[in-house]
């Protein structure tokens, strides 16, 4: 494929990469079918959508889109036993992870059970001193007081806890989405859509779309016997929160649940997600954007370098003033994080470096290392190298990492074969992420080993990212009403990215440095039109200063639109993400 606007190599080392010949056919029988926009329908074309699809695609509804609880293996069981514990006044533990999905999961079942006013006991790891998952000593302690502990978001994994927790005379029952060994374990349910003996099971969902599942499949049981349970509908913020953070595909039944879930967010009725939001400075209508990138690291900044269950606890208080009190704290680890965050992140790039930054396996690891900003400096890593990254911190010989993966590798896989033949001492995850904890002995071969298995898999062979296009557009086209109609095709996040397109052969008109690495630019055709955009971190890399010193030259400049709201005015705003010279 030839490539777009005869850009093979961009200030930023890209190739772009515009629509294919079938999907622009495509795309023209969409619009004169549907009569939608031109640049929406190459968007629902590249989403392979026909056009008899494109209403219900542009309006997803739960109606059409929730899977059925009762298809997924030990549903029943698990609903089963929730509701004796409910009815029986039975004392009940929760034991979530410490992330965002944990902490949304955890909130669903508190939320849940609140509404029949009935009170549960929250329990959340310390990343640190217990690191992920159930642990013996934890389940023990909470089976000698309760006699129904439910995991969310762990416990496929966790053999010997709950073992441990069994044997002191509780229940377990197991609400996870994470990739699941040969053998489960010995818990009463274990509802999990990538448990290895699922066939068709929703796999896409992270734990809060599991344990939303768990709650449609409660109200149908409590249905069926006369009785009213709570509205769940009101819970989709929760879930449309922890699909975003966890970086759950964007597609079925997560795209209901977020363009439901932010539409409840909107009315302001949560105290936590208000608090939040207000911290956050978040002034506008909540966006999945919003989600990753301004709650969710809030959310997750608790569990990474404070106090790991202030996220659930925000989430589920009913009580403005303590939730504003939570959301201030988390709002200062967030800062605290960041800065933690960008001193591992220089000396991992510059470990990583000169290891080589072409190898399958991209990778650092060093002493002192926060555990808790190891998965997000992995992430950098990746994006900046097209590469699998696995980032470690080392506490004497104990080390504890995390590791992000890109589109067709799977390193969760990999991490587990490693722990199953015993070259690390746990790990697991998903296709996308994954954790793992090793000594420092065996840190080089289980390293090499990894590399061996991902680069089987192509990681090897991967060149610098395309940047993917799907249109090009002139300056006076791009309109607020033209980003309003595109936002019918969201919401936009993994698997399912927000439109991109190339404004060709345009002028810069403004250029100037925000803050340290941003840059904000003005650009036009010559034929009237200014359009505003913001390049993220665009000092870290060749563009800013290129553009910036643009010296009237002309260019291609790609990205993503957004409406600017500022004074009570919106205006159509360019996410700027790379340029050419034209």
């Amino acid at each position: 494929m030839s490539s777009f606007l005869g850009v093979d190599s961009s200030v930023t080392g890209r190739r772009w990469v515009g629509p294919s010949s079938e999907i622009d056919r495509q795309s023209e029988a969409l619009e004169q079918k549907t009569g939608l926009p031109a640049p929406l329908c190459k968007v629902l074309a590249r989403r392979g959508v026909p056009a008899e699809e494109a209403p219900g695609y542009l309006d997803p509804t739960m109606r059409d889109l929730l899977p059925d609880p009762r298809k997924m293996k030990d549903m029943q069981a698990a609903a089963t036993r929730v509701l004796q514990a409910l009815d029986q006044k039975e004392a009940v533990a929760i034991f979530a992870d410490y992330d965002v999905d944990g902490a949304t999961s955890a909130a669903l079942l508190i939320d849940w059970f609140r509404q029949f006013q009935r009170d549960v006991t929250l329990y959340i790891p310390d990343r640190i001193d217990e690191g992920y998952g159930p642990n013996t000593p934890a389940m023990e302690a909470l089976a000698a007081d309760h006699s129904l502990i439910i995991c969310v978001d762990c416990g496929t994994l966790s053999f010997e806890p709950i073992a441990a927790a069994r044997a002191k005379g509780a229940d377990v029952v197991v609400l996870d989405h994470h990739l699941g060994g040969e053998t489960l374990p010995d818990a009463n349910a274990v509802v999990n859509p990538n448990r290895q003996d699922e066939l068709d099971a929703p796999g896409y969902l992270c734990a809060a779309g599991v344990v939303f599942l768990l709650l449609v499949e409660l109200g149908r049981v409590l249905r069926e016997a006369g009785r009213t349970g709570p509205d769940l509908i009101s819970m989709l913020d929760l879930v449309a929160l922890g699909t975003v953070a966890d970086v759950a595909p964007l597609t079925d039944a997560n795209r209901a649940f977020v363009r439901q879930g932010l539409k409840i967010m909107a009315r302001r009725t949560r105290p936590g997600m208000v608090a939040l939001a207000d911290v956050a400075g978040l002034n506008e209508a909540p966006r999945a954007y919003h989600l990753g990138y301004l709650m969710g690291p809030r959310v997750n900044a608790g569990g990474r370098i404070g106090k790991a269950d202030l996220g659930a606890r925000l989430l589920s208080t009913t009580d403005l003033n303590e939730a504003r009190s939570i959301a201030e704290k988390l709002n200062e680890l967030n800062a605290e994080r960041r800065e933690i965050e960008a001193r591992v992140q220089d000396a991992a790039m510059d470990q990583a470096t000169q290891r080589g930054l072409d190898a399958p396996l991209v990778w650092a690891a060093a002493d002192g290392w926060h555990p808790g900003v190891v998965g997000i400096v992995a992430s950098r890593l990746k994006e900046a190298t097209n590469r699998p990254a696995i980032v470690i911190g080392f506490d004497g010989d104990d080390g504890k990492g995390s590791g992000r993966s890109v589109r067709g590798i799977d390193l969760g896989a990999a991490i587990h074969r490693l722990a199953a033949d015993g070259l690390i001492s746990k790990g697991g995850g998903h296709k996308m992420a994954a954790g793992l904890s090793l000594s420092r002995d065996q840190l080089s071969p289980a390293m090499a080993r990894l590399s061996e298995m991902l680069a089987a898999q192509g990681a090897g062979d991967l060149g610098a990212a395309d940047l993917v296009i799907d249109g090009v557009l002139m300056p006076a086209a791009a309109t607020v009403d033209l980003i309003e109609t595109l936002e019918q095709a969201g919401p936009f996040g993994a698997a399912a990215p927000a439109p991109r397109f190339a404004f060709p052969d345009v002028q810069i008109l403004f250029a100037k440095r925000v803050g340290q690495t941003h840059l904000k630019v003005s650009f036009g055709d010559g034929l009237g039109t200014r359009i505003d955009a913001i390049a993220f971190g665009a000092f870290d890399g060749p563009m800013g200063p290129m553009l910036e010193q643009h010296g009237g030259a002309r260019f291609h400049l790609a990205g993503r639109l957004e409406i600017n709201q500022w004074q009570g005015r919106c205006s159509p705003q360019l996410r700027l993400e790379d340029a050419a010279k034209a």
